[in-house]
């Protein structure tokens, strides 16, 4: 990544309020990678609420998972990249093309933001793919995209825990992987299918690590959050 993370922990933000937000922001700042802001928060709060969050002084995971038709892409992506995230993704399954026209958006508008590919949500399993007629396990499914996203030139993906060693293996070690549905232990799975400690995660490649519930939940997020970076160390 071309910005400077303080460690792997980013955390998944998107409260109600864009005032509570920014001040679990300002509590964890020093002690966290970055903030990742999603779609919920970008449809509430708009460029202004990301702006916000980013004069905290702390690397914005810009997560909106853009996917539609190559020029759209490229369009949005130039709109967006005034704010100058530190990780801005769009989402594989758009293509080969789709990743090259949001690549060279972004390259030409805002170089220092790493353009990186989610493969396929946390969410679903292979039931889920079958269901859509999609007759591929979502392992295969996360390596074919995976190597298409290095290929066409993007930082990384986002994959999840179960894909981690066969993403390293097949990208190679400069290729970033960031992982979402991390759960500390004794935390919930909530709605993710495919999860993992923070450890083991690190343990088998991972570079970034998407913590959301767990820590924003907590009685004491900062207090989690050490806890969190210890336990990986």
């Amino acid at each position: 990544m071309n910005q400077v993370f303080l460690n792997p922990i980013i955390v998944a933000i998107d409260k109600n309020s864009e005032n509570e937000a920014y001040e679990l922001s300002k509590e964890l700042r020093g002690h966290i990678g970055a903030i990742k802001l999603g779609l919920e928060y970008f449809d509430t709060y708009g460029p202004e609420g990301i702006i916000k969050i980013q004069n905290l002084d702390i690397p914005i995971f810009l997560d909106l998972k853009i996917h539609d038709i190559p020029q759209t892409v490229k369009k949005t992506i130039n709109t967006l990249s005034s704010l100058k995230p530190a990780i801005l993704n769009v989402h594989a399954l758009g293509g080969k093309k789709m990743m090259k026209c949001a690549l060279e958006a972004i390259s030409q508008s805002s170089p220092e933001t790493n353009l990186i590919a989610v493969t396929i949500l946390t969410s679903l399993d292979n039931d889920d793919l079958s269901m859509m007629g999609i007759d591929i396990s979502v392992k295969n499914l996360v390596s074919n995209l995976a190597k298409l996203a290095k290929e066409t030139g993007l930082s990384g993906v986002v994959c999840s825990s179960e894909e981690i060693q066969m993403v390293r293996e097949s990208c190679g070690k400069n290729f970033k992987i960031i992982v979402p549905g991390i759960r500390p232990k004794g935390s919930d799975k909530d709605d993710q299918k495919r999860v993992m400690t923070p450890k083991e995660a690190i343990i088998l490649g991972a570079d970034h690590l998407v913590i959301g519930r767990p820590i924003t939940d907590s009685k004491d997020p900062k207090n989690t959050v050490i806890e969190i970076v210890n336990s990986i160390k």
